[in-house]
């Protein structure tokens, strides 16, 4: 029987491999703007959210959503401005600069853990980040020659959010963080329809779309995603992530031929090997 260390590992690779086909959902949505599609995946998200908290506390659902109290909001509330940068990034640029720029988020989480939760990165750690970092340079430096600033920045900001998001739960992992994923969808879903005025409505098909990647891959990752930050560090969690930055890209290029340079392919196979063997260490280690 797995212990629950070695389970995290297997589950954040698994979800995060997994998640790592929203460019690809993204880029078949047709119909509908930033700020619908953020709409449809967050309701499909709640909907998923609401089925797992009823399954796993029944009558005392409600209970459940009071007691994560202030670090459950504030959670909920980073997620929501994650969740909605992250649409509108890849709203007006390429899969593979929203999703390179991502790979920022384990250093951020990193530099943010050092600082507030006083979590110290092994040396062998530190290495991989280094190196893997070599990579996020070349494949960042390619978005920037290409004028894609402003997607490239509202990347930047979802990857900050999701880092503060992270250290929230680290933080906090005595309770049970799944009922602020209900905050963070409740608060997307509010904001996207005030925005959007009401005008919420795109075809049939596009909301099937929404509904597996926020209900199906979403809903599955964020609760893989809590359950792992209960036995892995902050900057141990999201670098398993790196994953999920350059499998995307890799999809949209194979299935769509959205351009991805030789320099992007390069970083990008410097982070998956970075993240193979982070991977590796960790599920020897947790033996």
């Amino acid at each position: 029987m797995l212990n629950p260390r070695t389970l995290a590992i297997l589950l954040i690779l698994v979800s995060t491999v997994g998640i790592s086909f929203g460019g690809l959902i993204m880029r078949q949505i047709e119909f509908g703007d930033a700020w619908q599609i953020t709409f449809h995946r967050n309701l499909a998200f709640f909907i998923a959210i609401s089925l797992i908290l009823v399954k796993s506390y029944r009558s005392k659902s409600f209970g459940a959503l009071y007691s994560v109290g202030r670090p459950g909001i504030i959670a909920g509330l980073f997620l929501a401005i994650a969740n909605i940068c992250f649409i509108h990034s890849l709203s007006i640029t390429s899969v593979a600069n929203t999703l390179f720029t991502l790979s920022a988020i384990p250093f951020i989480t990193a530099i943010i853990a050092f600082f507030v939760l006083k979590e110290i990165i092994s040396f062998k750690t530190f290495l991989i980040m280094v190196t893997a970092f070599l990579g996020i340079i070349l494949m960042v430096s390619e978005g920037l020659q290409t004028n894609q600033f402003t997607g490239m920045t509202l990347a930047l900001f979802t990857a900050l959010s999701f880092s503060c998001f992270t250290i929230v739960l680290r933080k906090y992992n005595h309770l049970d963080m799944i009922p602020c994923l209900l905050i963070s969808s409740i608060l997307v879903v509010a904001i996207t329809y005030i925005v959007s005025a009401g005008n919420i409505f795109i075809p049939m098909k596009e909301i099937a779309y929404c509904f597996f990647w926020g209900g199906v891959l979403s809903g599955f990752v964020n609760s893989a995603f809590i359950f792992a930050t209960k036995y892995l560090s902050a900057s141990e969690v999201t670098l398993f992530m790196l994953l999920e930055f350059s499998l995307g890209p890799m999809w949209v290029w194979l299935f769509l031929h959205e351009a991805v340079s030789p320099q992007t392919l390069a970083g990008g196979a410097i982070v998956i090997f970075c993240v193979s063997v982070n991977s590796l260490m960790k599920l020897k280690a947790s033996q």
